[in-house]
């Protein structure tokens, strides 16, 4: 007991999708099929993106860590969600929760992050593309991307260690099939202030990354609108459709969370799990089906790599 903070609490308990119980066996099924779809996919684009040197520009790179990160919130969650669902297990010990909320929390973190330097990207290429490509080097990438991996590391560290250093009386019933430090935090029976006002700047971080996607496509707007040729319009905005895709299916699970939290009287818990598993299940399944879909470069590369496997 000492170990752990002189805490009566040995083992949180997860859940599934209340009501359900006797079918998990069955939403299993889906679930196995949905993270076996985002690891494909999300792996095959970085691998289509390494061996192809055509695919070595700025856009590119922002797209594989973008495939990092998504294959980085998929293994995160995966070992709660199939435990839940295949074998009805539904406990876990306080220190794996608190190492996967920091995975789950930090690459959440650098997603938001990935898609804010995107969208600086989608605006370089389209208000100056005579300088785009002397302005985002592979050298300037290279430190960009580290700089996000840096960042979001940094954000999430302090989580588990503030969550280690609550105390835990009887509550033990978490509100989702994975851990997640606003959830956990509120089990303590010790005073958690600190963990809230740390976690909801955490949370601010994330939200200004919105307003400056938002801002950057407010200038994307104006340098669209003062082009003459309406082709050429069409052509500039068609290049940030998969991105705004991406922000969309990460962005609107978040707010609608927060915004049913905030405002909704009688909050379904069915509804909030279900929503919640959606942000963590929907944008690494559906960004590189959108980017496959969207972007020739990358659907003529995938297409090219599955017409020589199905020769051999």
């Amino acid at each position: 007991m000492s170990a752990f903070n002189n805490s009566e609490v040995q083992l949180f308990l997860l859940i599934g999708i209340p009501g359900l119980e006797h079918a998990h066996i069955w939403i299993s099924i889906p679930i196995c099929l949905i993270y076996l779809v985002a690891i494909m996919g999300n792996s095959t684009i970085l691998l289509i993106i390494k061996t192809e040197p055509s695919l070595h520009e700025p856009m590119y790179y922002f797209l594989a860590l973008l495939a990092i990160s998504d294959l980085g919130l998929s293994f995160s969650s995966l070992p709660t969600m199939l435990r839940i669902f295949l074998f009805n297990s539904m406990g876990i010990s306080p220190n794996a929760c608190f190492a996967q909320e920091f995975f789950i929390h930090g690459f959440t973190v650098m997603e938001s992050s990935v898609l804010l330097v995107m969208s600086l990207d989608r605006f370089l290429a389209i208000h100056n593309p005579l300088r785009y490509s002397s302005l985002l080097t592979s050298r300037r990438v290279a430190k960009m991307g580290l700089t996000i991996a840096i960042r979001s590391i940094l954000l999430v560290l302090p989580f588990p260690f503030t969550l280690r250093r609550l105390k835990y009386c009887q509550k033990n019933l978490l509100s989702h099939s994975y851990c997640l430090h606003q959830d956990t935090m509120k089990l303590a029976c010790s005073d958690n202030r600190i963990n809230v006002i740390y976690g909801f700047f955490v949370a601010l971080c994330t939200m200004l990354n919105l307003a400056l996607i938002f801002l950057s496509y407010m200038l994307i707007l104006k340098t669209v609108l003062s082009i003459a040729s309406l082709a050429e319009r069409l052509r500039a905005l068609n290049t940030c459709v998969s991105h705004m895709c991406a922000v969309l299916t990460f962005y609107v699970p978040i707010i609608t969370l927060a915004a049913m939290h905030r405002f909704a009287r009688h909050k379904s818990p069915l509804v909030i799990i279900l929503i919640a598993d959606i942000f963590l299940l929907l944008p690494p399944l559906m960004n590189p089906i959108v980017y496959c879909a969207k972007t020739q470069q990358i659907r003529e590369k995938v297409l090219g790599k599955l017409f020589n496997i199905c020769r051999r």
